[in-house]
């Protein structure tokens, strides 16, 4: 299952979705999708904005400025995210404000 705990000021991703073999997983592909181009965004608008680590156990991103148009990107990002949730809540969950 993957994990996505978010707070005021940081966001971690964590774990597998296991909807399908490694390479045909759609929850999978579709968080990274979300959340790379949540991060692509925000960075050509504002390098400065966030700071995001990637690794063999997930994405991690802080929040450095929150300005209007970097909240708007975290919060459709979230938006989405639940939204997968509600539709593949075996497969990921989303906490906010822990």
């Amino acid at each position: 299952m993957i994990k996505v705990s978010i707070k005021k000021d940081k966001i971690l991703i964590l774990g597998h979705a296991l909807y399908d073999n490694p390479g045909k997983d759609i929850i999978c592909s579709s968080v990274s999708s979300i959340a790379i181009t949540t991060i692509n965004g925000i960075i050509s608008i504002d390098e400065n904005a966030i700071k995001y680590k990637l690794d063999k156990k997930g994405l991690e991103i802080e929040i450095l400025k929150r300005d209007d148009v970097t909240l708007k990107l975290i919060d459709n990002m979230k938006e989405l995210l639940i939204n997968l949730s509600s539709k593949y809540p075996k497969n990921i969950r989303v906490k906010e404000g822990v």
